[in-house]
């Protein structure tokens, strides 16, 4: 996420800001961060960006996102498919403490600013994963859609990258 609260430029899918930051360091966490996964939830839209994204790629992370199940949470359905994939339509927040309850490891979502919006309404998100990138984008999409309704959360844990980022990572204080 930018400064100014942007996980993505003024067009979809414009995240050339994410250059800054990556590195070992980020590519490390983001491994360690794949090995905590159960299963990764999406919106509609970043489900179909991310299976184009990393369904042909290669490499130790594209090999964690295909092995590792996803869920795509659309109102309307989607013709994209994925390994490992399933679909789930209607309310997510519907199916989501069904979906806590299953086996297996946590459930993360990547992205997603409106589906994160419907689940923080719900209060159904426990721990909330950012990288700043120190850029200012002067307009994009914000990664927090507020609802009115204020959500309190604590930092855990602080960890600076040497590429400039800083890893925030906050749970709920009503939890």
């Amino acid at each position: 996420m930018t400064l100014d609260g942007c996980f993505e430029g003024a067009t979809p899918w414009s995240l050339d800001f994410h250059a800054v930051v990556w590195g070992d360091e980020l590519e490390g966490y983001s491994l360690e961060q794949l090995d905590e996964v159960g299963t990764l939830l999406f919106g509609r839209r970043t489900f179909e960006g991310m299976a184009d994204h990393w369904s042909s790629g290669t490499g130790a992370i594209a090999d964690r996102m295909n092995a590792v199940e996803k869920i795509a949470a659309t109102r309307n359905g989607t013709d994209k498919t994925w390994a490992n994939a399933r679909i789930l339509q209607g309310d997510i927040a519907d199916h989501i403490e069904a979906l806590k309850t299953e086996s297996g490891k946590d459930i993360f979502i990547f992205g997603s600013a409106d589906l994160t919006a419907s689940l923080l309404e719900k209060n159904a998100v426990d721990e909330i994963r950012l990288c700043l990138v120190p850029v200012v984008l002067g307009g994009g999409n914000p990664l927090f859609k507020g609802d009115g309704i204020r959500k309190d959360f604590k930092l855990i844990e602080s960890r600076p990258f040497a590429s400039g980022g800083l890893l925030l990572r906050y749970t709920r204080t009503d939890a």
